[in-house]
């Protein structure tokens, strides 16, 4: 959606969380280059894969090719039939070899090495070779789409989906701030920090206040998500009172702005960084594919480190449970370090509707179906994180690399294990009492609090219930899929086609076996059983079983 774009009511907005899978259907030869027909499916809903529209003369889609077919048309109100011409609208990409070559190129900055087929200049409209090609850039796109980080970067995106994604967002907000500082002439924009963090429809800028030169401030300028359930009200409201929050483990927010569909927000710049840039030993600056893409300095904390760093998040988590703020975006990167201290930031965005980062793999687990359930899993995924210098690469986790921390290791295992993650996350206040985080000393022992309006934590409650159960709904929708998949994959297996045809045949042997049976049980009741067996004429019906003489009537003259 676009920063200017005005949401339809009761429209959902588009979710850049939920994963993009591409197939390779076909190919065509032109003159002079091969293109490659992609499906592009979003999610593991049919419904985000094809697409049917009226004919349209003349209409095309840029990235998308127009298809035509010929359908029956049922009336609803006869029973007259009629095939007319229709136009179907598959979300289909054509991209040549070297539109794919153009993304390689773009990605190359997060130092992932990619499986690319390599250029050939002579012999490259042979089928072999072209059928050769098809499953090497088959496999490229997997590997691309399946990557954390790749699979969620604007230029991905963009060759996927065209059609939402070809808007030049940094532009757009560039626009946007500068108009909006017009009526606000204190505040400067010194720079656009581009690709600073991965989100598509979230930029970042450097501004400073003309009352305070020599201090730096971070914008954010960012589209109003799917989850978005607060009334523009509520919302105002609830910004308001972040901006008045004082803790020392929950970054500060100096100024935001609400719109119908966008945020402006701005807090202190650090230009520490945030925890995985300590952890990854780079500078905040960068582009974030370079940063966290394939780091190669990379170092795990000490236990001591580990020990005060997770109290202190956990504090915060605890304070926003506490006052009936809801999160669910605890990252790495989401968390500020400044001299010691870890302070949680970009907690407003629960109430602005934008999804979390880890939200795909939650959906993956039906206990973990709230949003403390979701900030407690998030926690162990930074604990793993800070443990061992990465984030772990699938969830559940049962085999740990050996570190001498067995207190890691243990809270570890209570939150992404898979009983742990069949059974329910432990909570936030078990968290602390365990022995790794209990007897942590803090450098800040006042306990704070946020006092929300009881109108407000009501309105907050309903929009946290809504956000959950579009999880679970989701949730439920991948659990069908993955039953119907396991089925159909059972069913088309070699070991269930063989078991199949040795039950078809030992059926077939039990039925000739009972036919067998019923034609020797018809032969014997015909041929009687010997002097037992009353006298009957060939012509005469045989009389049913009585007591006393059988006599035989003579046959009747023909």
């Amino acid at each position: 959606m676009s920063f200017r774009a005005k949401p339809i009511p009761g429209q959902l907005l588009l979710d850049d969380t939920v994963p993009l899978t591409a197939a390779i259907e076909a190919s065509q030869n032109l003159q002079s280059h091969t293109e490659y027909i992609i499906r592009v499916q979003r999610g593991v809903s049919s419904e985000n894969s094809w697409q049917v529209r009226p004919f349209i003369k003349n209409y095309y889609t840029s990235g998308f090719p127009s298809l035509w077919r010929k359908r029956t048309i049922h009336s609803p109100n006869s029973t007259s039939t009629k095939c007319v011409c229709v136009f179907v609208f598959v979300p289909q990409v054509i991209r040549r070899y070297s539109d794919f070559d153009v993304l390689n190129n773009s990605l190359m900055v997060c130092g992932v090495s990619l499986p690319l087929p390599p250029k050939k200049l002579i012999g490259n409209m042979d089928r072999e070779f072209i059928a050769e090609r098809q499953r090497g850039l088959q496999a490229y796109l997997d590997a691309v789409t399946q990557h954390p980080l790749l699979c969620a970067a604007l230029p991905v995106k963009k060759f996927l989906d065209p059609n939402n994604y070809s808007a030049n967002y940094t532009e757009i907000a560039l626009q946007q701030v500068s108009m909006f500082f017009r009526s606000d002439p204190k505040w400067v924009v010194m720079e656009p920090l581009r690709d600073l963090g991965w989100r598509i429809r979230k930029k970042y800028f450097l501004v400073k206040n003309k009352e305070q030169v020599k201090e730096r401030y971070l914008l954010s300028w960012v589209d109003l998500g799917p989850d978005k359930f607060l009334s523009d009200k509520d919302l105002q409201s609830t910004m308001k009172l972040l901006t008045s929050l004082s803790s020392p483990y929950v970054c500060p927010l100096l100024f935001s702005s609400t719109s119908e569909s966008t945020a402006l927000l701005i807090r202190p710049f650090s230009e520490a960084g945030s925890l995985r840039d300590h952890i990854c030993k780079v500078k905040p600056r960068e582009n974030y594919l370079k940063k966290y893409g394939n780091p190669k300095k990379s170092q795990p904390l000490e236990l001591s480190e580990i020990k005060l760093y997770g109290r202190q998040i956990l504090e915060g988590l605890r304070l926003l449970h506490d006052g009936g703020l809801f999160y669910g975006h605890l990252q790495a990167s989401n968390v500020m370090l400044e001299q010691g201290v870890c302070r949680l930031t970009d907690v407003e965005n629960g109430m602005l509707g934008v999804p979390s980062a880890l939200r795909p793999a939650v959906t993956h687990f039906r206990k973990i179906n709230t949003i403390e359930s979701m900030d407690v899993f998030c926690f162990g995924h930074l604990l793993y994180e800070i443990t061992y210098g990465r984030p772990p690469d699938n969830v559940p986790v049962d085999n740990y690399p050996d570190i001498p921390y067995t207190a890691v290791v243990s809270v570890l295992q209570s939150i992404l294990s898979t009983e742990a993650c069949k059974s329910g996350m432990p909570t936030v206040s078990q968290l602390i009492q365990t022995p790794l985080f209990s007897d942590v000393p803090l450098p800040h022992s006042e306990k704070a609090q946020i006092r929300v309006p009881s109108r407000l934590k009501e309105a907050l409650r309903a929009a946290k219930e809504r956000v959950e159960k579009r999880l679970q709904e989701e949730q439920k929708m991948l659990h069908q899929h993955k039953r119907l998949t396991r089925a159909q994959s059972h069913h088309g297996s070699e070991e269930e086609r063989k078991r199949r045809k040795i039950l078809a045949r030992k059926k077939c042997k039990q039925s000739t076996c009972e036919n067998d049976d019923d034609v020797s049980v018809r032969n014997n009741n015909n041929s009687g059983s010997g002097a037992s067996s009353p006298p009957t004429c060939p012509s005469s019906p045989t009389p049913p079983p009585t007591t006393g003489l059988f006599v035989c009537l003579p046959c009747p003259a023909v």
